[in-house]
Formats: structure tokens, sequence, C-alpha cells
């Protein structure tokens, strides 16, 4: 079934921030779509929850540099 993750990652100032945590969490099995805000510096994941979960996407922002709040 999919889910929506919503993040807030403070440590997002660019596109360069985006691109990474959307190459990142793109490569998570079950990841389906990531968008990335950059101005309110959030991210949304829309993911099935058959083969990830929340915080197994929190986890990986965090390994990336991007841990969240």
């Amino acid at each position: 079934m999919t889910q929506t993750f919503q993040a807030h990652a403070p440590d997002i100032s660019c596109g360069g921030c985006a691109n990474a945590i959307k190459r990142s969490l793109g490569k998570v099995p079950g990841v389906q779509t990531v968008e990335v805000d950059i101005p309110g510096k959030n991210v949304t994941v829309e993911y099935d929850n058959a083969q990830v979960n929340d915080n197994d996407l929190r986890a990986q922002l965090t390994k990336v540099g991007y841990p969240t709040q």
C-alpha cells in the first residue's frame, strides 16, 4: 500500500542538496517518488510500506547528511 512520508530537514539549502536527497532516497526499494521543497526545507516521499517504512527513510536522510526534525 502506498504511504506518504514527510519530514523537515533544516540542512537543505540548494539544488545540490535536493539532488543528493532524490538520488539517495530514489535507490531505496519501495520508494516511488521523492519531492524536495528547498525554501521550506521539506522532503515528501511516496513509498510502498510493504518494502520500506518511515524509520528507514529517516535513517537514509541522516546517512546522506540531512537529519530530520
